[in-house]
């Protein structure tokens, strides 16, 4: 409840929680009075059902009404001593924050011996290890299978991790060095400086590199303006720059789309890619567990 950004919203709980309580102890006694008419017999309620049988006003089952009485004290309880109206924290000044960062330290001093055994070992031996892959396959699907898929042969925009196709290198250090710090790419928009037809040049061009171009009279146009902007980045011959992250376009492979429209699209408005720095959410162990299991991937790919 720390989050609240007035008092105001903190009492809105409070009152309606509290009065709540009160208001079911107030009905509970109520409801469990007799109310006797003067021949003795108990007041009926005025329903009547199949002639004679009537509704009497009779006081709920002890049980029953002492279960509804133990309910609202345990609500009271709760509520006091631990956090449930508004920003009082409870007296136990209990959070789920901190219950959770307990977990984890436990968590961590159970399988820091066996973590400490995974970080010795080299990771060409590692990735054949059954069980450090168990948890390495565990890693990935908990902080990299929601962009790069289950499978880890990606999407539109998130690489595939399978196919031995790197943007910025898949020797150990480098891909331990992506999942630590994380990757920010760019690609310029030249829509602006091309115009439409120099998109539609320059992307005819990139098109040939792989398959049989669809316009030939736009490529000795496009091949000049690719050797004007491009070529600080993606090479003469297209191969791209793994220390800028500048892909590879003569291998046909493509992380937004290989076909002539995904091309120019590319080309017209730009492309930025993101991949967050795991430093602080993981260990240097799991890193290198998760590098383990990334090489593990590559074995059956040829």
């Amino acid at each position: 409840m720390s989050d609240f950004t007035s008092e105001f919203w903190s009492w809105f709980i409070i009152i309606p929680s509290v009065l709540g309580l009160l208001y079911c102890v107030i009905l509970l006694m109520r409801t469990n009075t007799v109310k006797e008419q003067k021949d003795g017999e108990v007041e009926t309620m005025g329903h009547v059902w199949d002639e004679d049988l009537e509704e009497l006003n009779n006081p709920l089952p002890r049980w029953w009404l002492m279960m509804f009485y133990i309910t609202i004290v345990f609500g009271a309880v709760y509520l006091v001593l631990y956090p449930g109206l508004g920003s009082f924290a409870g007296i136990l000044n209990w959070s789920s924050v901190d219950r959770y960062e307990q977990e984890v330290k436990e968590t961590e001093t159970l399988v820091a011996p066996l973590y400490a055994e995974y970080l010795a070992t080299p990771v060409d031996d590692l990735k054949n290890n059954v069980s450090a892959m168990s948890t390495a396959k565990r890693l990935f699907a908990n902080n990299c299978a929601i962009c790069h898929g289950a499978d880890a042969a990606g999407y539109t925009g998130f690489p595939n991790l399978t196919d031995h196709d790197w943007l910025y290198g898949g020797d150990e250090e480098t891909v331990k060095a992506t999942i630590l710090n994380g990757r920010r790419a760019a690609m310029p928009a030249w829509g602006a400086g091309l115009g439409q037809k120099g998109v539609s040049e320059v992307s005819e061009y990139v098109y040939s590199l792989t398959r049989e171009s669809v316009n030939k009279h736009y490529l000795p146009a496009g091949k000049q303006r690719y050797m004007a902007m491009c070529v600080a980045c993606h090479g003469p011959e297209g191969k791209g720059n793994m220390a800028m992250g500048a892909p590879n376009l003569a291998d046909n492979i493509w992380l937004y789309g290989g076909s002539l429209r995904a091309i120019a699209e590319s080309v017209d408005k730009g492309r930025a890619g993101n991949m967050p720095a795991f430093g602080n959410q993981l260990t240097v162990s799991q890193i290198h567990l998760l590098t383990a299991y990334l090489s593990s991937l590559q074995k059956t790919v040829n």
